[in-house]
């Protein structure tokens, strides 16, 4: 498969980096929703000890992906869902933006009956995936909003497969619980994205018409000896869900 992800060097992200994502974590947690004020310029220099130019930064990328609007004499506001046009804008650029993610949505996972991992699938992953696998399917939805905003096919190796019986199906992302039942640590992850048309059973989970597009995001978990553990096929509503991540560029 393609690996998108980047090697980076050992060392902490801008200040700017940091404070757009806990304020983007705010925002998608719904702390300025409704009266409740986004902050000024100001006090958000205060607040975190940073200079203007860090805040108009942070604000900047949040700008981009459509989250606040700036007007001059207005200050700074958050836009609402609507004004996205409905969608989810989710940064999904590390574990711990997954883990947000999980923690601002629901889902409850069934367990099938053990599986291979479909072949069109093995056909993007440059691992070896033969064999019958652990396998789990879900549909996730928004706080909020029942329409389906993903559904998703998960497969556990089968070495995992005592870890697996003791998984909390209703408690959302699944690698979390592995992790702590295995004693197995994610080392890396690795993700595909590309729009592909819906198949029957995904257009039906996702109350879609059958050949609509979707987006389909495939991530790989691999332990940290390099052993691919976890594979993940999830498959959005194009009008419902927008992937957002950031690219850094080393000076």
């Amino acid at each position: 498969m393609n690996d998108l992800a980047t090697v980076m060097p050992d060392r902490a992200p801008p200040r700017y980096l940091q404070i757009a994502a806990e304020l983007r974590a705010e925002i998608l947690a719904g702390k300025y929703a409704g009266s409740r004020q986004f902050p000024t310029e100001s006090e958000l220099c205060q607040h975190y000890s940073i200079s203007r130019f860090t805040v108009r930064e942070a604000l900047r990328r949040l700008q981009g992906e459509g989250l606040i609007a700036r007007r001059r004499g207005s200050g700074t506001t958050v836009q609402p869902a609507a004004a996205r046009g409905g969608t989810l804008h989710q940064p999904l650029s590390n574990v711990g933006e997954i883990l947000q993610y999980a923690r601002d949505t629901h889902v409850t996972y069934e367990r099938r009956s053990d599986c291979a991992i479909p072949a069109k699938v093995c056909e993007q992953i440059a691992e070896d995936t033969a064999g019958s696998w652990l396998c789990f399917t879900g549909v996730r939805r928004q706080e909020g909003d029942d329409r389906p905003l993903a559904a998703t096919d998960a497969y556990f190796h089968p070495r995992l497969a005592g870890a697996a019986e003791r998984l909390d199906l209703s408690a959302g992302t699944l690698f979390g619980q592995i992790e702590t039942y295995s004693g197995t640590a994610v080392g890396k992850v690795t993700q595909d994205i590309q729009a592909v048309i819906a198949t029957a059973p995904v257009a039906a989970a996702l109350e879609l018409k059958r050949g609509s597009a979707v987006l389909q995001i495939l991530r790989c978990y691999f332990d940290t000896k390099g052993r691919l553990f976890e594979v993940s096929v999830s498959h959005h509503p194009g009008d419902r869900f927008a992937y957002s991540m950031h690219i850094d560029v080393d000076s």
